[in-house]
């Protein structure tokens, strides 16, 4: 189901994640990050399809219980998930300059190469104005490709993944 461009692009992730899985098999496998006003929209929706794909997601409406910290249970999540989704759509580009919770997420995610963004209704170049390292990593694009074709792919490299 990837292009061959995609695949060569991924393999970074899919090497950092394989080495990750291998000594901490009961990680979620992936968290999402989104913005908190695409929660119920477009980040629901990515969120129902990788399940119904079979894909163990870490999602803050289902994962965030009444009364824990908020920015706790998300270092956990973190902490607690092969991969991370970044949904990349008009609002997180206009949350991130504000250091909002998707801002630490990102950082985290950052940090390591376990990082796969989500272009939805927005373009890369876009993202390079508000984030340069978020906007150097290769995705995938709601532009090339539907929502559940891209589920599928995630889906796809989490099964890989657990197979390694």
């Amino acid at each position: 189901m990837y292009t061959p461009t995609q695949v060569q692009s991924l393999a970074p992730v899919r090497e950092a994640v394989e080495q990750r899985a291998a000594t901490q098999p009961d990680l979620r496998d992936v968290f999402l990050c989104h913005a908190w006003g695409d929660r119920q929209g477009v980040a629901r929706e990515l969120r129902e399809l990788l399940v119904a794909a079979g894909v163990k997601v870490w999602f803050s409406e289902d994962d965030l219980p009444l009364g824990v910290p908020m920015m706790r249970a998300i270092d956990k999540g973190l902490a607690a998930s092969r991969i991370g989704l970044v949904l990349v759509t008009p609002a997180l580009l206009e949350r991130l300059p504000n250091e909002s919770v998707a801002d630490k997420e990102l950082s985290t995610l950052l940090s390591k190469n376990l990082l796969l963004p989500i272009i939805h209704n927005t373009t890369f170049e876009a993202l390079l104005e508000v984030s340069p390292m978020l906007a150097s990593r290769s995705g995938l694009s709601t532009k090339e490709d539907t929502m559940a074709v891209i589920a599928a792919k995630i889906a796809e490299l989490v099964q890989v993944i657990k197979a390694a």
